[in-house]
């Protein structure tokens, strides 16, 4: 490979060849032309950086761009050097290049989190110290350093901003019934029920969008107040099957060393459909989570939450539930989940009183080409207090699935978002027919993590 006779010269003079090159120089009538090999020009470029001679590396860096399969060299020593010269915009660019291409490279990984710190995005930077410390090669100081760095960027950082846009083509956005006919008991005998339009499934496309925020505000020694504020909505044609939630948290936050925590928040929350209010919400969630060395992080959530049912008085009551998850690192780019769910519901109406035990699990992270995805499902079963007597004599008892797929690229930026893409099935299957139900849900949005 050729190179200007100026990095030719400076390489000579500078640093010497390396020990196993050999360079060749041809002169023709006083113009002389310098080749080293691509292993070559990576040697001396290193050691320029290394000696911080960074506009001396930067041709040979740029001739080394010619050279087919040393992608991630150049882009590396560019980001590199870009940092060092304070550009870290450009070097965050380098860097994702590369993890885009491969992600299980650690020490990208880190130059990455350094990088998003610099430019004041430590929810970023955070996520990549976390998938490189998940590297099982990593020396133990380098280890507890990371440890060291993660639990400074959770103290001090102080919010967080989610934001998605975009359409959700939906099959059943009343959630109705999957059958067109029901069997009603009357005094003993039974009648088939043929259901009108109003109660079957109705398909259609929304908008849908979503904002999600956070703020953590230290009060002294480990103590934090934090403040949660999450709503959605999906709006359709017509105002009947519009649906809108929204909810506040807020209470303390206790850590009890680097790698735990538990909080407490009181909880208000509302639900809009079809136009009118469908439920106010008060209550309380409480929990806590604590990483087990450097691959896996334990969780556990109560949530206790009084239900004021506008649609029905029989529907108030008290709803409770407890949750739990473990997360395992599977490689340096993938992060496996299981959990379950227990969940009570008191309602001033026995027959609408429920209790739920079930199971979740999941898996995602990153692959080449800058695409994120994951993959989740839960399976859990529902038993009722008390039978409908309309329907049957039998209380009412459920198997209810849940399965989620979510791709994303955030190498694909447009003003900041990124695009996404998710496709849900939800089935419920029942003892009494009316209440089967089956929901295929795709939505497609573009995504925005400050």
């Amino acid at each position: 490979m050729r190179i200007p006779m100026l990095a030719a010269a400076l390489l000579l003079t500078g640093l010497g060849a390396p020990a196993h090159a050999q360079v060749t120089r041809q002169c023709v009538d006083d113009i002389c032309e310098l080749r080293l090999t691509p292993d070559q020009l990576v040697a001396a470029a290193e050691k320029l950086v290394g000696m911080r001679r960074f506009d001396e590396a930067k041709p040979l860096i740029e001739a080394l761009r010619q050279a087919p399969g040393y992608a991630l060299q150049t882009r590396f020593l560019s980001g590199f050097i870009a940092a060092e010269q304070g550009d870290f915009a450009r070097a965050a660019d380098q860097y994702k290049a590369i993890l885009a291409d491969d992600p299980n490279q650690t020490r990208v990984r880190l130059e990455l989190g350094k990088a998003m710190m610099a430019l004041g995005k430590p929810q970023s930077a955070d996520k990549q110290f976390r998938l490189a410390g998940q590297d099982g090669d990593l020396p133990p100081e380098l280890a507890k350093a990371i440890r060291g760095v993660r639990s400074v960027i959770r103290q001090q950082r102080a919010w967080r901003l989610d934001v998605d846009f975009g359409i959700a083509p939906d099959s059943n956005i009343n959630n109705a019934t999957a059958v067109d006919q029901v069997t009603i008991n009357l005094g003993g005998y039974t009648l088939p029920v043929t259901l009108n339009d109003g109660a079957r499934a109705r398909s259609g496309t929304g908008q849908t969008a979503s904002v999600s925020a956070g703020l953590r505000l230290p009060v002294g020694g480990n103590f934090s107040m934090l403040l949660d504020v999450d709503s959605n909505g999906t709006n359709y044609a017509g105002a009947a099957y519009d649906d809108y939630q929204g909810q506040i948290a807020a209470g303390p936050e206790l850590r009890l060393s680097q790698s735990a925590s538990i909080f407490a928040e009181g909880v208000v929350a509302q639900r809009w459909f079809g136009g009118s209010l469908a439920s106010r919400q008060f209550g309380i969630k409480a929990g806590g989570q604590a990483a087990i060395g450097m691959r896996d992080r334990a969780g556990l959530q109560l949530d206790a939450r009084r239900t004021d049912a506008r649609f029905g008085d029989e529907y108030d009551g008290w709803q409770v539930g407890l949750y739990g998850s473990y997360e395992h690192a599977l490689s340096q780019s993938l992060v496996g989940s299981a959990g379950f769910i227990a969940r009570r519901d008191w309602l001033r109406e026995a027959a609408f009183s429920s209790t739920e035990l079930g199971l979740t699990a999941g898996v995602g992270g990153e692959l080449p080409l800058g695409i994120n995805f994951s993959l989740s499902g839960s399976v859990s079963r529902a038993h009722y207090d008390a039978p409908i007597q309309l329907f049957s004599p039998d209380p009412r008892s459920d198997w209810r699935f849940a399965t989620r797929a979510t791709l994303g690229n955030r190498g694909i930026r447009l003003f900041g978002f990124s695009p996404e893409i998710s496709l849900s099935y939800l089935r419920n299957r029942s003892n009494i027919d009316f209440y089967s139900t089956e929901r295929v849900r795709v939505r497609m949005a573009l995504a925005r993590y400050f």
